[in-house]
């Protein structure tokens, strides 16, 4: 009798076993770390997600903008996502740090974004570059000509022998310096050119060591702001004539007006290209959505970190993209 209670309570143990008493470990839907938890309701949340957004030199508009995104919209609406803001050199370095992977957001100039998914200017060399779409447009990049308002300086002309900030070498500002210098007959051969970021032009400008500086960026600019608390300045005009040849070269320009109360100077005519938001196209559909969707939900958080943030809409949001849109944020401007 003991053999044979063994030999049932031994088989009884099998059937168990035998009808998933164990899991299987080479089962993804049971591998916790590649799936979301169900929620309540039979929905599935976002697995957590680190997001790394680029912007700009730290006296520019990219950098206050970025940070409201990473933490006044991102991480205050959008669930299961942690998102940092970071420096950079701005659009060019921040299109090939999404082209890298080093980088899932970025603000970058419209005519950048552009070039680069050509493979034209300062793309040519390696090509057409993948990886990257558009969000949405965000607000006007105005070219700023900056001297002191003793330098002598008085058109683009008069810039020749001169020391001049292009902005960092290879950014969105350095290829603008070079397209309006090229309209105006000039070439870096013309001048002494120096290749630095706002914050470094401005200050070379208030010591001295720079005559002018190409600034392209959102109205008001910190550095030129922090410049002209110590120092009087001007801001160079480029001819509406100059600004429709530029336009004709290169189709992403537009003609805009600096007002005077700006930087207390006279209203200044000068071009302007558009910024814009970037994202990588491996970023999952879904969220692209739902960034998207709090960005436009909660302007509120741009306009407070900027002045220029009370130009993000959802009516312009479309105007000047000039890449393809990401299929999540084109999802929810389908739905408005």
């Amino acid at each position: 009798m003991k053999k044979l209670s063994f030999l049932m309570m031994l088989a009884l143990m099998l059937v168990l076993a035998a009808c998933g008493g164990a899991e299987d470990p080479a089962d993804p839907a049971d591998d916790g770390a590649d799936t979301g938890e169900e929620a309540e309701g039979g929905e599935t949340t976002r697995e957590f997600t680190d997001i790394a957004i680029m912007t700009g030199g730290e006296q520019g508009t990219y950098f206050p903008l970025g940070a409201a995104l990473a933490n006044n919209i991102i991480n205050a609406h959008v669930e299961n996502v942690d998102a940092a803001s970071f420096a950079s050199g701005a659009s060019v370095v921040n299109i090939n740090g999404l082209v890298d992977g080093d980088a899932d957001i970025a603000l970058v100039q419209n005519d950048v974004a552009y070039y680069a998914s050509e493979g034209l200017h300062m793309f040519e060399e390696d090509g057409a570059l993948e990886g990257f779409q558009g969000i949405a447009t965000l607000y006007p990049e105005v070219v700023q000509i900056i001297t002191a308002a003793d330098s002598g300086i008085a058109t683009v002309e008069d810039l020749v022998g001169k020391r001049v900030a292009v902005g960092d070498l290879g950014s969105g500002a350095e290829i603008n310096a070079r397209q309006i210098l090229e309209i105006h007959d000039i070439t870096y051969d013309d001048i002494n050119e120096e290749y630095m970021g706002f914050g470094d032009a401005a200050n070379g400008i208030q010591d001295g060591n720079i005559d002018a500086a190409f600034i392209t960026a959102g109205l008001p600019t910190g550095a030129v702001e922090a410049l002209k608390a110590s120092k009087d300045i001007n801001v160079v005009e480029i001819s509406s004539d100059k600004v429709a040849e530029l336009a004709d070269a290169y189709p992403y320009y537009t003609e805009f007006t600096i007002p005077g109360d700006t930087y207390g100077t006279e209203d200044t005519t000068t071009a302007a290209v558009l910024a814009m938001l970037a994202v990588s196209t491996d970023m999952d559909e879904d969220l692209v959505y739902d960034i998207t969707k709090a960005m436009f939900e909660n302007t509120e958080a741009f306009s407070n970190a900027h002045q220029q943030g009370t130009n993000i809409t959802l009516d312009t949001a479309l105007d000047g993209m000039s890449i393809e849109v990401h299929p999540g944020a084109q999802r929810f401007f389908d739905e408005q």
